[in-house]
């Protein structure tokens, strides 16, 4: 059998830790590794697969795709760019949309646009305010935007016009606010930070301050979209509308694919402002096409919030029976558990070896992204092995 681990250390960069199996099919929420063991999957891709591995309306898509059209530039028009344009459009409150590849690259002509938006109507304003403990990509300019040093420190210098300041604090944004600032980004729930609630008011405070200072808001729903928090996007769980909102993670279910959208005010792009050779395929397309579709026509983002509710409690109950677990947080099938100690690495090897794949967010909180189609019986079978998983460690923490 071949060494596929080894091969790893022989031919990749090194940019990741990654838990030591190696998986070749996927079905649902479980997936299996090579040696044919079963895993119910609550990583999903980072986020990304939202409707279960191989979902098969978005896998008829992607054949019927492969075998008509795959890529053609935007030099011309494509039939399914248009279709997920309008689906949308029509089931959002942006009016405008921007095809790209990833999510760091969505992020990163969010930007570009909210600057072209400065230089036009706000004097040439070109700084972003952005959250500490955010998280925006990998790109440069993004890391720039990321609140986070251990991201910035091996880059330093990093490229200017990029204000971080404390999640959650209107204070501090109020006050990093100058002449030259011309757009506030925020994630709705940041998620790599460790999966962190903005306060109920937060949101429809900088929305109030963004407009009486003319600025644009930008939200990255990443990972908030595409029903991940119980509603189809973030905002709606807090009572307002952004000027421009990214996409990608859970839009097409594991093929790449990044989403700007924008308000018509907020669309100030011209012919040769912006572009992308692979952005907004006709596979890509199709892909995004058929899971919004199902997400919308299925209330998949209700199932979410459901079974992310229950979860929710079942997770409660272990942090009562658990001294050592100081927290469980979350919103829809987007979650948390935090420890009093740097003990993630061992829970998530104690999961894994359970056969429940999780996410070691930080060094003592694992995150749990499941696919958004899960019932409770998924759920509780991840909670019986998490419990597990705590009772092992249990005699290894004070």
């Amino acid at each position: 059998m071949t060494n596929w681990q080894e091969l790893e250390r022989k031919y990749f960069m090194n940019t990741v830790v990654r838990v030591p199996v190696t998986l070749v099919r996927g079905e649902g929420a479980r997936v299996w590794d090579e040696k044919g063991r079963e895993y119910l999957d609550f990583v999903a891709g980072w986020a990304v697969d939202s409707l279960g591995h191989c979902h098969p309306a978005v896998t008829e898509a992607i054949t019927k795709q492969a075998g008509t059209l795959i890529q053609t530039s935007n030099q011309f028009y494509t039939v399914p760019q248009f279709q997920l344009a309008e689906l949308l459009v029509q089931n959002s409150c942006l009016d405008k949309v921007f095809f790209c590849n990833s999510g760091a690259e969505a992020n990163e002509g969010a930007i570009k646009l909210a600057r072209r938006y400065g230089k036009l109507k706000l004097n040439g304003a070109y700084e972003v305010i952005t959250a500490l403990n955010s998280f925006h990509g990998r790109t440069l300019a993004m890391t720039a935007a990321t609140g986070q040093a251990k991201f910035q420190e091996p880059y330093l210098p990093l490229p200017p016009g990029f204000i971080n300041v404390e999640f959650n604090n209107m204070a501090a944004l109020k006050a990093a606010t100058t002449a030259k600032t011309c757009a506030v980004m925020l994630e709705p729930v940041q998620g790599e930070g460790g999966v962190n609630l903005p306060d109920s008011n937060y949101l429809k405070a900088v929305r109030t301050w963004c407009d009486q200072k003319g600025i644009m808001l930008i939200l990255d729903e990443i990972q908030t979209g595409m029903g991940r928090v119980g509603t189809l996007f973030g905002y709606e769980q807090y009572g307002i509308e952004p000027d421009i909102m990214t996409l990608a993670k859970g839009m097409a279910n594991g093929v790449p694919i990044g989403v700007i959208m924008a308000k018509e005010a907020a669309s100030v792009f011209v012919p040769g402002d912006h572009g992308s050779t692979f952005g907004g395929n006709p596979l890509a397309c199709a892909a995004g096409y058929a899971t919004l579709k199902f997400i919308i026509d299925h209330d998949i983002a209700g199932n979410a919030k459901r079974v992310g509710q229950y979860f929710l409690t079942g997770l409660g109950k272990l942090k009562q029976k658990y001294h050592f677990v100081t927290d469980v947080r979350g919103c829809g099938l987007l979650l948390a558990i935090e420890f009093n100690s740097d003990i993630g690495g061992e829970m998530l090897t104690a999961c894994l070896n359970g056969g429940l794949l999780v996410n070691r967010v930080k060094p003592n909180a694992l995150r749990f992204m499941p696919p958004l189609i899960i019932g409770t019986k998924e759920v509780d079978e991840a909670l019986d092995i998490l419990n597990k998983a705590l009772s092992s460690v249990l005699v290894k923490v004070k």
